[in-house]
């Protein structure tokens, strides 16, 4: 605690020597002094103002003290704190809406990706574009023949510059988007399109409407190193866990199937490590929980309508949420713990969820056909959607990290400067 420091002009030393010293002598002799000297002792006190009885006087009143360490029983000196955070402000319409003509709407295609260098690929019909998100340049990779298009899939590599391209004809092209250059074409993985793609490192595997999922080393000649084998019909949802160890699949056999790359095999077809099978539509929708590593978020088609949660090491359903329309994609924040939704009939909306209570946060709405595609950027900020109605929308849905709030941006919309995409 602070110490109060007299003021020292306001006292008077030579008094307070006598009082402690003679002073206390001639009280003590008070008993014996006559009436005659003691009314000369007390006149004489008077005039010399000898009548003090305090040694140390204040000059000025002394500061109320500090009460830093305020006691149970204080409340003035408390004052309330609200620990609670602000309620984030979610704007309710798109930041840019751009023209994307050409969009094959197909609820088992993955036709948008936003890769880790911050570049947007969407494939248009046969055309891959690309969309450098520092920059607002966009740019055409490649246009694909028609025997061999249309393109039914795009997926980045985990490094941001090399990009897959499944083909409606069974292939995937690998594509180096820095030089826009094309390093390969593997054959023989499929008997048909492929709908789904998913990187794990080195590995990219692929999942086709013959109902198989292939595990592809891209750095050998012999691409094909292990096939799962469990869908009956089109595979048209793959998810790595982040660890890699894990893949989750989704089919339109209304199943999704938990694989383990340790039980992975190149001699035979893998065995599932769970066949989940309670959602009565296609699955497409998978998302992998950023801050829980065994749970896995999964979304049911036109005739299911449902978000299931999934522990992966039990295969046990933790929760089913009814959303009350198609579920085409699914994506974690990578800040809070939220879902956001795509939806199709009847209101063709984005739903953010708070989990795990799963209440509604916001509805966002603007797309007027059903949103198929879905794709967030590196930062998690900022979310975009392709729909029916052939338009590509960005939605500030998850808001910025605490980090990137206090630094100014230099170009607040992405692609500002685009207008169509061609």
């Amino acid at each position: 605690m602070d110490r109060f420091i007299p003021n020292r002009s306001a006292m008077d030393f030579d008094y307070a020597h006598y009082m402690l010293t003679e002073g206390r002598e001639t009280k003590q002799d008070q008993t014996v002094c006559s009436p005659a000297k003691e009314a000369y002792r007390k006149l004489l006190a008077e005039s010399l103002n000898m009548n003090r009885t305090r040694i140390l006087a204040f000059k000025n009143k002394p500061p109320t003290p500090v009460e830093h360490f305020p006691s149970e029983n204080s409340t003035a000196s408390v004052r309330p704190t609200n620990s609670a955070k602000p309620r984030r402000h979610i704007p309710q319409s798109s930041e840019r809406t751009l023209d994307a003509p050409d969009l094959v709407d197909d609820f088992y295609l993955n036709l948008l990706d936003w890769g880790s260098g911050n570049v947007l690929a969407i494939a248009l019909g046969n055309t891959v574009y690309l969309w450098d998100a520092s920059d607002s340049s966009t740019s055409e990779l490649v246009t694909v023949d028609d025997e061999n298009g249309p393109v039914t899939s795009v997926s980045w590599a985990p490094d941001g510059r090399h990009i897959a391209i499944g083909l409606n004809n069974s292939e995937v092209q690998l594509w180096d988007s820095t030089s826009n250059r094309q390093l390969r074409t593997m054959r023989g993985c499929h008997g048909s399109r492929v709908g789904s793609m998913a990187w794990n490192n080195h590995i990219l595997t692929t999942g086709g409407m013959d109902g198989q999922i292939v595990n592809n080393d891209v750095r050998i000649r012999s691409h094909v190193v292990e096939t799962y084998r469990g869908h009956q019909q089109e595979v048209c949802g793959l998810k790595w866990s982040a660890s890699g160890q894990q893949l989750a699949s989704g089919g339109n056999d209304n199943v999704v199937h938990i694989w383990d790359r340790s039980m992975a095999s190149s001699n035979s077809p893998t065995q599932w490590l769970h066949r989940l099978e309670d959602h009565t539509s296609a699955v497409k929708a998978l998302a992998w929980c950023p801050f829980q590593s065994n749970l896995l978020a999964t979304g049911g088609g036109g005739g299911d309508r449902t978000i299931k949660f999934w522990n992966t090491h039990t295969g046990a359903c933790l929760n089913s949420v009814d959303t009350g329309s198609q579920v085409s994609a699914l994506l974690w924040s990578k800040n809070e713990r939220e879902l956001l939704s795509s939806h199709g009939f009847t209101q063709n909306q984005l739903t953010l969820w708070k989990y795990p209570s799963m209440a509604k946060m916001a509805e966002l709405t603007g797309h007027t056909s059903r949103v198929l595609y879905m794709a967030q950027s590196p930062d998690g900020c900022t979310v975009a959607t392709a729909a029916g109605d052939e338009t590509l929308r960005f939605w500030n849905v998850f808001g910025a990290p605490e980090v990137a709030k206090a630094a100014p941006k230099a170009n607040h919309e992405p692609f500002s400067q685009l207008n169509r995409i061609r």
